[in-house]
């Protein structure tokens, strides 16, 4: 499919859009599908007609699957707008925010067929250029897909050269228009057969949210349910938000290449991406420390760099996400000697944590309240929603809708709602970890780098006259007290790290510790908690889709050593599972991160001791 039909799929250029104004009128919310890129003109015509509307939808999503994406925005007036926050294009979906977040662009670099697979929403209204391909079996798949993501009066537009055959479409519940060939209407004469959701119990859209956690993920949540719409309360511990380990001075944020280009690598490749435009807004607009001025991750492997160079062509990786540079093109880079092989991430850097989380609640605006100084003891769900309680009993706030985004103290609040027999909720690990710090003048002959260098360890440049490197990592470990020991770990791992001896006396050197939650399979817990007990009532759990949900409780949790990288896109899964928006990332990815996925492990595994 090429967008080359594109300026006559539907009549005359951009028809389809002058005929929005009537179907999104008074929607809170409304979503387009359209299959045509265009150089970015057909999204530029929903934009302009968005904005010229006074009765238009209060948020506005369109989807663009097409190839083509990766040619770039060649609208004017469109790129001009965007300017450098055009992302480099993965092969995954990239998220694009306009006017404050109502109107979101989500580009899908993909075939259409794969697309309305891996799609995760309900679409409004659907714009097809393209001829459906193959016999009238693939077209019946076709029409068939359109109608398990279209809701009651969802619209088609096409033209009598475009779109699955009548026939294909009428068997799929949808309606022809009497005055036009190309138009359709999703209303069927039989009651749908959906797939489960995971989104099931969807919460109203009346009462703030509750966020518990003021750190990054808590923040981050607070700022991406405002951009859809919702506002929020953050329930803080601490007296200031950004207390923990996302008070540390300064830390990383960049993506992963893996040969198998598995789900981790595909997470942290779509999260880096969302976390680089965090962070250059949270640097222009907000006074945040930091940079996004890329990153060297050293690569030790046996193979070297043409086994790299071989990785990004066969996985398709753009040399604006990630390039594979040689020893001697990474010392020319960082300006320091380098003696192996490295990842460079163009898009990478650091940034201080606190001030990236203040960012986020400076973004959400008036649609977020903060509530520091409030230890949150218990969590109960009661007749008119979720309590929140202290210590003495006394509540705090109540809602039909909470997030818990306060790290391991989630599985404490959890604990009372799951059976006595069942395994923790999630499998979370608690792991220590101590950075260390010196100042320059203290560094004796060590050479430090322009950019973040990481590996085994992590070393970064010099931020007001401090050198920062590190980090521990020890589970089981509660002690608070900055250590000797761990100060010579982090010395020998910086040495390694860099091939230099540094003339540091760990005595010297100042420190902090904090604890991160990380789970068994290296990724977050996002989106509906599973209603664990309604879950063991079944027989068939395959995936977590079809594990039922406890209404109005979601989590966002999980983040281990990505907090930085992980929050912004983890916050939009997390939004997007309470207000029912696009989902910004691959259904099949999805399952990876899902907060039920463990669910239907454990499941599996009773399943495999019963057989």
């Amino acid at each position: 499919m090429t967008d080359a039909v594109a300026s006559d799929a539907t009549g005359s250029p951009g028809a389809f859009v002058a005929e929005l104004s009537s179907a999104w009128t008074g929607r809170p919310r409304f979503v387009v599908l359209d299959d045509c890129f265009d150089g970015g003109s057909r999204f530029l015509q929903c934009l302009q007609a968005w904005r010229a509307d006074p009765h238009r939808c209060t948020q506005l999503h369109v989807i663009t699957v097409s190839t083509d994406v990766a040619s770039g925005c060649t609208a004017p007036a469109l790129a001009q707008e965007i300017g450098s926050t055009w992302p480099p294009i993965t092969p995954n979906p990239h998220r694009l925010s306009f006017e404050g977040g109502q109107v979101q662009w989500l580009l899908m670099p993909m075939a259409w067929r794969d697309a309305l697979r891996e799609l995760a929403t309900t679409v409004d209204a659907f714009v097809l250029s393209h001829r459906a391909a193959g016999d009238a079996s693939a077209s019946r798949r076709e029409a068939k897909a359109l109608a398990r993501l279209a809701r009651a009066d969802s619209l088609v537009w096409c033209s009598a050269a475009s779109g699955p055959d009548a026939s294909a479409m009428r068997s799929a519940g949808f309606v022809q228009a009497h005055d036009h060939a190309g138009r359709w209407r999703h209303a069927p004469s039989f009651v749908p057969r959906h797939g489960p959701s995971r989104r099931a119990a969807q919460s109203p859209d009346s009462a703030p949210v509750l966020v518990i956690g003021g750190g990054l993920a808590g923040c981050a949540v607070a700022w991406a349910l405002a951009e859809q719409g919702r506002d929020s309360v953050v329930v803080e511990r601490h007296q200031a938000l950004a207390m923990e380990t996302s008070g540390n001075p300064a830390g990383l944020f960049h993506g992963t290449v893996n040969p198998q280009d598995g789900a981790h690598a595909r997470f942290n490749r779509a999260a880096a991406l969302e976390a680089q435009r965090a962070v250059a807004i949270a640097l222009a607009g907000h006074g945040v420390q930091g940079s996004v001025q890329g990153l060297l991750r050293l690569e030790d492997q046996d193979n070297g760099w043409p086994a790299m160079h071989d990785t990004l062509q066969r996985l398709g990786l753009p040399p604006g996400y990630v390039q594979a540079l040689t020893a001697q093109q990474a010392s020319a880079r960082c300006g320091i000697a380098v003696h192996h092989p490295v990842w460079w991430y163009p898009g990478g850097g650091w940034v201080q944590p606190a001030g990236l989380a203040r960012s986020f609640i400076e973004r959400a605006g008036r649609r977020t309240v903060l509530r520091t100084g409030c230890a949150v003891e218990s969590l109960t769900r009661e007749p008119n929603g979720w309590a929140l309680r202290d210590a003495s009993g006394r509540l705090l706030a109540v809602s039909d809708t909470v997030v818990l985004a306060n790290a391991g103290d989630a599985l404490r609040l959890l604990r009372p709602l799951m059976p006595a027999a069942s395994p923790e909720a999630w499998p979370l690990q608690k792991l220590r970890g101590q950075i260390s710090m010196a100042l320059t003048g203290e560094s004796g002959a060590l050479d430090l780098p322009r950019v973040p260098i990481t590996g085994a360890g992590y070393l970064l440049p010099p931020i007001d006259g401090m050198i920062l490197f590190g980090a521990t990592s020890q589970a089981g470990d509660d002690d608070p007290t900055v250590r000797d020991s761990d100060h010579r770990h982090n010395l020998a791992q910086l040495s390694r790290l860099t091939g230099q001896t540094p003339q540091i006396n760990a005595a010297r050197l100042t420190g902090r510790t904090g604890w991160r939650w990380t789970t068994d399979d290296r990724l977050p817990v996002l989106g509906a908690v599973p209603d664990v007990n309604a879950a063991l009532g079944l027989t068939r759990l395959e995936q977590p889709a079809q594990v039922p949900r406890a209404p109005g409780l979601h989590a966002c949790t999980g983040f281990g050593s990505r907090g930085i990288t992980w929050a912004a896109l983890a916050a939009q899964i997390t939004a997007a599972s309470i207000t029912g928006a696009p989902m910004p990332i691959e259904s099949s990815l999805l399952n990876s991160v899902d907060a039920a996925r463990f669910v239907v492990r454990e499941a599996a595994r009773r399943a495999r001791r019963n057989a």
